[in-house]
């Protein structure tokens, strides 16, 4: 099972790393669009990945992760294919919707078939042990894109996007091989036990990791906005930061899950991960002092180490509350609540970020690391919290 994930992973992510580096200018300069156009139909899009995550999560339970997972790929492989032919504004959303919410799609019935197919420590360390196999391969990814790039004709680019859809495609053939799991596993559809939606800690966690989860467009929009903006660090810097990023992320992410075995260890991780991004947000504070480029690039580098570990630690930490607070009747939907939630964070990060940190300096920075404490250490309360317990029964223990 882990060696099929893995190796689907690469294929998707490394399509993943090739959108990622091409796409703007694919849209721009092959579709012909505006950037407000691309911007308006990607924000479009992304809001309706929200809905798509949420309700991946029910169809999970009724047809199985594994049938949702196949169907979402070819559907977003077809709609990748389908941006050469666009045109027009109209069209680019529509598919733009399809292609992202597609993506959606794929990443709730992802974890759903996780929470299926392992049990305890070992979906934590696999899901750990993916998130390191997408980083690397976007990083491929990435790199096959640079040629594109540097060539820059029409005919590059859409083979580029094309290829993309090739590489999602290529990604079916062992998520096919997957067997149906016994126990509620695999392509077995359950819709037995209690919604998400009534499960108040299980909301209230996944609310507190929308916030945390902010960190990631911090790293990817407001990081960049800042040193070329506000420092005195040459703009390079940015993208050696990334590397730095990447490389932390994959080298210790495995790692981390020894930090968590437990709900409380995962709430204490969280909490302790919170306390690290709130230093690495005075960190690029400190990187916007006038002063040389020098003490602007090292506390750019203290700042995304600090950033880099307290990623690491609160995703780890977030992921064993997910599995663990999750009934196992209702796995899916469960884990696509857990997934809007994130979706949710991420599709507000920009503005948070570039409306606090960006425009305001110091005092934006230290708001916006204190809502990530704030969130860690609501998490953390949650874990230490009895759960309410029925009239005349013994008060059940947060497990």
């Amino acid at each position: 099972m882990k060696q099929v994930l893995t190796w689907a992973t690469v294929a998707t992510s490394t399509a993943k790393g090739v959108m990622f580096s091409v796409s703007a200018l694919f849209f721009t300069t092959v579709a012909g669009l505006s950037p407000a156009t691309v911007g308006v139909g990607l924000t479009i899009a992304g809001a309706g990945g929200v809905v798509t995550a949420f309700a991946a999560g029910r169809l999970c339970d009724r047809f199985g992760p594994r049938r949702v997972l196949l169907v979402a790929a070819t559907a977003q492989a077809g709609a990748l294919a389908a941006y050469c032919l666009t045109r027009d504004s109209v069209t680019f959303v529509l598919v733009a919707c399809v292609a992202v919410g597609a993506e959606s799609v794929q990443r709730t019935a992802h974890v759903a078939l996780l929470a299926r197919a392992f049990t305890g420590p070992d979906r934590v360390g696999v899901r750990a042990w993916l998130r390191v196999v997408d980083n690397v391969s976007i990083a491929a990814g990435s790199g096959l894109a640079a040629v594109v790039l540097v060539v820059g004709s029409r005919s590059a680019y859409v083979t580029a996007v094309l290829s993309a859809a090739v590489l999602i495609l290529l990604a079916l053939l062992p998520l096919r091989a997957l067997p149906a799991l016994s126990g509620g596993g695999g392509d077995r559809p359950t819709e037995a036990g209690r919604s998400p939606l009534g499960d108040r800690r299980y909301l209230t966690a996944t609310a507190l990791h929308a916030l945390i989860s902010m960190q990631f467009l911090l790293l990817t929009v407001g990081m960049p906005l800042w040193v070329t903006g506000h420092t005195a660090a040459p703009d390079v810097t940015v993208a050696l930061l990334l590397l730095l990023n990447t490389a932390l992320v994959s080298s210790l992410q495995v790692w981390s899950t020894r930090l968590v075995d437990d709900v409380p260890s995962a709430g204490r991780a969280v909490q302790r991960g919170t306390v690290l991004l709130l230093a690495a947000c005075l960190g690029y504070a400190a990187a916007g002092y006038p002063g040389s480029a020098g003490w602007a690039v090292v506390s750019l580098v203290v700042a995304v180490v600090a950033h880099s570990l307290g990623e690491i630690v609160t995703e780890t930490g977030g992921w064993e509350l997910a599995f663990e607070w999750a009934d196992p009747a209702r796995s899916g939907a469960y884990q696509g609540v857990s997934q809007a939630g994130v979706a949710i964070g991420r599709a507000v990060a920009p503005v948070v970020v570039t409306s606090t940190a960006v425009a305001s300096g110091l005092p934006g920075w230290l708001l916006l690391g204190g809502v990530f404490v704030a969130a860690g250490a609501g998490t953390r309360a949650l874990t230490t919290a009895r759960r309410p317990s029925k009239p005349g029964a013994v008060p059940e223990p947060a497990r």
